[in-house]
């Protein structure tokens, strides 16, 4: 277990950016690039994520990664090319697609910036549920269809006495009730792994999913997609919603039967879905979430995009900064959370 004691390199520690060309600048710019300079080495002026592009003499001398989109799968080949590899400073969200268990059996430290993604994930799925609360989407769509303005219905849940429910209270979920939370409005949520205490403090009444379903006017999905959660959410949930509902996804595509969404939308006109996710990601083109008038489609744009992902460079530099000094890291990841988050 780390004993958070300052850790002693002779000179400074050297790393290997592992990003993705296209996403890299976005990543790290300029400035971060300094500022990294003053903390580590780079033997490898640029980023590279193929194995072939980096000499065994360089990999062999590596003590951390900096990683982001594109990031090789870390696996017991991978590892045998960096014995000396301490740590691993991810400037993304999730691990899961290049962490095996093999990093933790070698002591390799992983840290992310996954609280820091949640932040645009949690302002774009906020934005979505407020619009959902007033219709906009049904609203605009029929406009666009008719050429007139619609004629409001009875069942706009607005922003005031209405209830919005909230599939599981991780990083995106916590940051999606603290925005709700100047509203007045009742939030409820379903999260088999936290606690009545917890959810009082953030001022949630936990309860089922069922009764998410049945109770919400609009219920934003965050659950992570584990072998537990694919295809999680069936057409019996869909068809509880109160009339003029709504479901808001910026998880993952594979939480939702989209099948049986589909279904659902075409018995329930009334019903809405924005879904920033599908199963496939992106959705073929002749799927029926594309056509239906009472669903919309947006390319997986919630999470972070463009200069949005400078805080999560910036989150690893001070990663860096907190290990070198023997500190606690704030996004630390253990092997053991990867069974219950994304």
């Amino acid at each position: 277990m780390f004993d958070a004691q300052p850790t002693c390199f002779p000179g400074r520690p050297k790393a290997l950016l592992m990003i993705e060309e296209k996403s890299l600048a976005f990543v790290i710019g300029d400035e971060q690039r300094k500022e990294l300079e003053t903390l580590v080495e780079f033997p490898l002026s640029q980023s590279v994520t193929d194995l072939a592009e980096i000499s065994e003499e360089i990999s062999g001398s590596i003590d951390f990664i900096i990683s982001s989109w594109g990031a090789p799968i870390m696996d017991d080949a991978f590892l045998n090319r960096f014995p000396k590899l301490k740590a691993v400073f991810h400037a993304g969200g999730s691990v899961k697609g290049f962490a095996t268990k093999s990093v933790w059996e070698r002591d390799i430290r992983v840290t992310s910036a996954a609280r820091i993604n949640a932040i645009p994930t949690a302002i774009f799925a906020f934005s979505q549920i407020i619009f959902c609360l007033k219709h906009g989407w049904q609203t605009a769509l029929e406009m666009r269809e008719q050429k007139q303005f619609r004629e409001l219905d009875n069942h706009i849940p607005g922003t005031v006495d209405s209830t919005v429910g909230i599939l599981s209270l991780g990083h995106i979920g916590r940051e999606v009730v603290k925005r709700l939370k100047d509203l007045e409005i009742n939030i409820i949520a379903f999260d088999p792994y936290v606690s009545n205490e917890f959810a009082r403090e953030l001022g949630v009444e936990l309860t089922s999913l069922d009764d998410v379903f049945a109770r919400s006017h609009v219920v934003s999905c965050h659950t992570p997609l584990l072998p537990e959660t694919k295809g999680l959410l069936r057409q019996s949930h869909f068809e509880s919603m109160l009339p003029g509902a709504s479901f808001v996804n910026t998880a993952r595509g594979a939480i939702v039967n989209e099948p049986e969404l589909i279904e659902a939308l075409k018995r329930r006109p009334d019903l809405f879905a924005a879904l920033d996710v599908t199963d496939p990601d992106p959705p073929p083109a002749d799927s029926l979430l594309l056509s239906l008038p009472n669903a919309s489609v947006t390319p997986h744009i919630a999470g972070s995009l463009s200069y949005e992902c400078r805080k999560m460079g910036k989150m690893m530099i001070e990663e860096i900064r907190r290990f070198l000094n023997g500190e606690p890291l704030e996004g630390e990841v253990q092997a053991a959370h990867l069974m219950k988050s994304a």
